[in-house]
């Protein structure tokens, strides 16, 4: 298919440099690449290309964008030939920009650095580094991505209150008792909120009984006056006098108000489920007698004229409206919880000052701290005003309420045109990030209104670059049902716009639907390996996706391709505590740590190592209640009764746990649970070569969190171990990768696999409270609050009503995560999910639609007669499969009769190594002192800090600012004050020169597997080698890096010859590394000495000896 780019005129627009933009960009249209026709252009027209700032919500997304910019430029600058007209056009803006860098001396190729693309993350760091007292952070403190920890401490903190002479603590005591006197619980709501505290903070200070009630009477007034305006003025007779029928032949008088007349109208009406009744009785005021059938059937015609209006959602809507005021004890608990929330905040940030970490959400707050107010900016804002002149941002659809904040100060000085841009981009068919907060309602509301006062022009993108023509229609035709019809920013509804294909169809169809029925995962891993297995025989080259809504999806489907050897690449898919070798591991843990801990003790003696039958399992723990198992093992009587093989397998484990056990508190716990492990033949237990290498995380967690020989806290080691997953298989490709759709956005493969559809997630937990804001008069808002309902009560209608405003945010939000898989796609697309099939008396067969919570229920309307036409050409489906008998697989799997542990080789002859962290220090400081080493081991410390970020932000203004660190750091180390001056001078020209030198920008910069400070041991040149490596990498060729730094300086004139004879006396120290590397699977390596304060460089190819 040869087409014109369909929305050419819209991307030609869109680089006009003096307007703002919102961009919707559907998947596969190529929106990347406009942005960095943006920035390309903007280079071109800026005077410092640090005021262009790039914003994206991942270091991944931000690594790529800097990448395909340096890359742009870089191929302008060698005068690639263009291979299309999009990228003739980014050629050619590259080469502008390249005029302008030239012109400007920025060098940029040479120093990336100057490129802002970054992080929202780290640009909220920078702003709090930049004016450290107004954010309150002073020294920057660590953010951590996971900060429950933190969390709890401080809902610890604010429980114990309860203790306190202060007046919270009468609230800590309401809340209890509201809550049944469950600390546990209390504690896990609270921690639950903290992490949401972004959402929620400006809610709840100040908020009266009267303000909040008058909202309910507002959301209820809204809701009847929706409704009046839903009854077309032709049936509104036929409505009231149905009802006055109806009511009549009920007996029904007088009603309290307006609502609950029509809410018992709904009951008359509309079924549970919302639909209009398709069979009326006495039950419903219309009885029965051909005399009343014409009101029946006045009703029904009513019915039908109404099926395509909104007065059914109308009339639905006033079912469960919540009463206009809260009672005494719902706002005794609610007026409890607005006063200790902001206190439990308070009691957070103690933790984070105490700790100096903080969270994601602290790093953003303090960022808006740092900014002030519209009403009063501060230095840092009127700083930026002038210095951010283009401001572009990524995925914006995903952007969170703190985050939309951040963007409006930062804009908030704006005139209209003064030059100053935005250009957000972004699909709201593509929000799915709602669990970290994302609100797509803030896209549509940019849209609609701006922000802060910058107009933003709406361009809608519609070419898509990605999938087959053939996918490109069904998506098209699918969504269109599957999404909402209308916008409404409040619920965050997003209509379906249509993309035009650009790609020619493929062979064969290009989306299938797997229709399964009454599946209990088992024919669906089935379907799954067949399909992989059919895409590979097609095509070896293709790239295959295994897409799920949840983990758990996968439960059947990983142990199907294992047992078809099929090598996926699987990231944090695999819960490591549902392995079978970390399960065993654990009771082996528990056992060694408690004797009287039965059910471990059982698990030990039934698991493979072991394997005792069911009858000799009972013999020993049957009849001996009150004794431990390990005495059970070693009493001569109960031992003598087990069956032959029992005492021959109880006694070797005896043997093999008999050390193990001698060393209780004694030794590290994770030394005896590894020795037994061994000892029992753990390792000749696992079915699978990933099997070993999960066990080895496991031993390293145990390690992080036993304490002199024991685990001070189970619970939560077992709570921790279930947050960890099974290690990705390294031998395997990525032409098969296994992932959560939310990981997969962003992505495409030849080949999608969609299974799990029909299955429905669980219900959320409930929240502490749970708030809405809802539209009132003026373009203001409302809010309205409800706190959880009580311990042992059946629900309360306000938190239900408002419950069911996020469950309508969260069905639309599926909608939008269904097309998300979908349009991974570039050839292939099959849908997996297996419905119910209801049987009658009379043998005939009915489909039981999926639940409305899962993909499926979504999608059915679209896929539901290709399952009727499916169950059509079954015939052999038995007539009530839940009768069916389960058969549960009974093999006892375990080592054989007399299997002993292998013979350990011969001792091997060892000279110990010398240490080549002192012999690397001798070799390069001998001659220099303790001063060098310790102003290497400063900037080594930098540089990592440096490279980390991808040498983001980091310029010579910024490490000159780092200069009272640099001079803590070496003092610290023990330099003394005679030499600190110059020893600082020195370290912070060395980071200069790096930020600043080409070469070190490229070494620092954003690299696939890019690490510092890499430790390795292996055996090179048949020694036990240990290795720090400086910096590594792996560049777009494909070449691995191996850099050292050397802060060496030169005094003579012949500075060349120094840097070789460098080279001469390091080769062998990075030949040793290169060894270790390739032994591990690594074949093109070249190696480099870095001196930044001589601005030299020196690499060589690795030549294996």
């Amino acid at each position: 298919m040869t087409v014109a780019v369909p929305d050419l005129a819209q991307r030609r627009e869109a680089l006009d440099p003096q307007r703002s933009f919102i961009v919707q960009a559907p998947a596969g249209s190529g929106k990347t690449e406009l942005l960095i026709q943006r920035y390309l252009l903007l280079l071109a027209r800026v005077n410092h290309a640090e005021e262009i700032i790039a914003v994206t919500f991942t270091k991944k997304a931000a690594g790529e964008m800097r990448e395909r910019v340096l890359q742009a430029l870089a191929d302008a600058q060698a005068g690639k030939a263009p291979e299309s007209e999009h990228e003739r056009l980014t050629l050619e803006l590259a080469a502008a920009a390249l005029r302008r860098d030239s012109e400007a001396g920025w060098h940029l190729i040479d120093n990336p650095a100057q490129l802002r693309i970054q992080t929202i993350d780290a640009l909220c760091a920078g702003l709090t580094r930049q004016m450290p007292v107004l954010s309150r952070f002073g020294a920057q403190p660590d953010s951590v991505e996971d900060a429950e920890v933190l969390y709890r401490q401080a809902a610890q903190a604010t429980i114990a209150l309860v203790n306190e002479a202060v007046p919270a603590a009468a609230d800590v005591e309401n809340l209890l008792a509201h809550l049944d006197n469950d600390v546990a619980r209390t504690e896990d709501l609270l921690v639950d909120m903290l992490a949401r505290r972004d959402q929620w903070l400006r809610h709840v200070h100040g908020r009266e009984r009267d303000e909040l009630e008058a909202a309910l009477q507002h959301a209820r007034d809204r809701a009847l006056w929706r409704l009046h305006a839903a009854i077309p003025a032709h049936v509104d007779a036929d409505l009231r006098a149905l009802s006055d029928h109806a009511f009549a032949n009920l007996g029904l008088g007088a009603f309290a108000d307006e609502i609950e007349c029509w809410a018992k109208l709904v009951e008359i009406f509309l079924t549970d489920k919302g639909s209009w009744r398709k069979v009326l009785n006495k039950n419903q005021g219309f009885l029965a007698g051909k005399e009343h059938q014409i009101w029946k059937d006045r009703a029904f015609a009513l019915f039908a004229a109404l099926e395509s209006g909104g007065l059914r959602d109308a009339l639905d809507a006033m079912r469960d409206l919540p009463p206009a005021h809260y009672s005494d004890s719902q706002w005794q608990v609610l007026d409890a919880i607005l006063r200790l929330l902001p206190l439990a905040v308070g009691q957070l940030k103690l933790v984070f000052q105490s700790r100096r970490q903080v969270d994601f959400t602290e790093v953003a707050q303090s960022a808006l701290r740092a900014l002030g107010s519209e009403d009063a900016p501060t230095d840092l804002t009127l700083a930026l005003d002038y210095r951010i002149h283009h401001l572009l941002i990524d995925e914006f659809q995903d952007t969170s309420i703190s985050q939309y904040e951040l963007v409006a100060r930062l804009t908030a000085g704006w005139l209209p045109d003064d030059g100053r841009t935005v250009f957000a981009v972004g699909d709201p068919m593509q929000s799915i990030y709602r669990f970290r907060e994302a609100e797509v309602g803030l896209f549509l509301r940019a849209r609609a209104e701006g922000i802060a006062g910058v107009e933003l022009h709406p361009i809608a993108l519609s070419a898509n670059f990605r999938s087959q023509s053939g996918i490109v229609d069904w998506v098209n035709a699918a969504f269109a049902r599957v999404l909402p019809a209308s916008e409404n920013i409040a619920s965050g509804a997003v209509p379906y716009t249509a993309s035009v294909p650009t790609r020619d169809p493929g062979t064969g169809a290009a989306v299938h639907v797997h229709s399964l029925f009454d599946d209990d995962g088992q024919e669906e891993a089935r379907r799954v390996t067949d399909i992989v297995l059919a895409a590979r025989t097609a095509d070896s080259a293709a790239k295959v996706a295994i897409l799920t809504r949840t983990r758990g999806h996968l439960r059947e489907i990983v142990p199907a391709l294992k047992a078809a050897r099929l090598r996926f690449r699987a990231i944090d898919i695999e819960a490591l505590g549902q392995r079978p070798v970390v399960q065993d591991l654990l009771a082996l843990t528990r056992a060694l740590a408690h004797l009287g801990d039965r059910l471990a003790w059982l698990a030990v003696l039934r698991a493979p190592w072991c394997g005792l039958t069911l009858a000799d399992l009972h013999v020993l723990a049957g009849n001996n209640a009150e004794t431990t198992l390990w005495d059970a093992l070693r009493d001569d009587q109960c031992i003598a009764r087990l069956s032959d093989d029992g005492r021959a397998r109880a006694a070797r484990l005896c043997a093999a746990l008999q050390t193990s056990l001698l060393q209780r508190r004694r030794a590290p716990l994770r030394e005896q649970v590894a020795g037994a492990w061994f000892a029992l033949g753990g390792p000749a237990c696992v079915e699978y070569e990933t099997d070993l290498e999960d066990a080895e995380v496991f031993f390293r967690y145990l390690d992080r969190h036993e304490e002199a020989g024991e685990l001070p806290d189970r619970a939560a080691f077992e709570d921790g171990l279930g947050d960890l997953y099974s290690l990705a298989d390294v031998e395997a490709d990525d032409s098969l990768q296994i992932m959560t759709i939310h990981k997969a956005k962003g992505l495409e493969f030849d080949v999608v696999i969609v299974p799990g559809l029909a299955r429905a997630p669980r219900n959320d937990d409930k929240k502490l409270f749970l708030w809405t804001e809802q539209p009132a008069v003026h373009d203001e808002t409302e809010l309205l609050l409800a706190p959880i309902n009580a311990a042992g009560d059946d629900g309360d209608p306000i938190y239900q009503w408002i419950a069911g405003f996020h469950a309508e945010k969260q069905a639309l939000e599926d909608g939008r995560l269904l097309y998300v898989a979908a349009t991974r796609a570039k050839r292939q697309l099959h849908l997996l999910g297996s419905v119910r099939v209801v049987m009658d008396e009379d043998g005939g067969r009915t489909i039981k639609a999926p639940s409305s919570r899962s993909l499926l229920g979504k999608l059915w309307p679209v896929v539901e007669p290709e399952y009727a036409a499916a169950l059509r050409d079954v015939t052999d489906m038995p007539r009530d499969r839940g009768a069916q008998e389960q058969v549960i697989d009974q093999l006892l799997c375990r080592l054989p009769a007399g299997w002993s542990l292998p013979t350990a080789p011969q001792p091997a002859s060892w000279t110990p190594p010398p240490d080549p962290a002192r012999a690397q220090d001798d070799l390069e400081f001998s001659w220099a002192g303790e001063t060098a080493r310790h102003i290497g081991s400063v900037v080594h410390r930098w540089l990592q800090r440096i490279a980390d970020d991808g040498g983001a932000g980091w310029d010579a203004a910024r490490i000159s600012a780092l200069e009272p660190a640099i001079r803590h750091a070496l003092a610290a180390q023990g330099v003394g004050e005679s030499e600190l001056v110059p020893a600082v001078a020195r370290a912070r020209q060395a980071l200069i020169n790096c930020v600043g030198d080409a070469r070190g920008c490229w070494v620092l910069g954003a690299h696939t597997q890019g690490r510092s400070e890499l430790r390795l041991t292996g055996i090179a040149g048949g020694r036990l080698t240990n290795a720090v490596i400086d910096r590594t990498f792996v560049d777009d060729d494909g070449v691995r890096w191996i850099i050292d730094y050397k802060t060496s300086t030169h005094e003579g004139g012949d500075v060349a010859a120094f840097l070789d004879n460098e080279r001469e006396r390091y080769r062998g120290q990075l030949e040793r590394y290169a060894a270790l590397l390739q032994a591990g699977g690594e074949r093109h390596i070249r190696l480099g000495l870095y001196f930044p304060l001589l601005g030299g460089w020196r690499e060589w190819r690795f030549e294996p000896r």
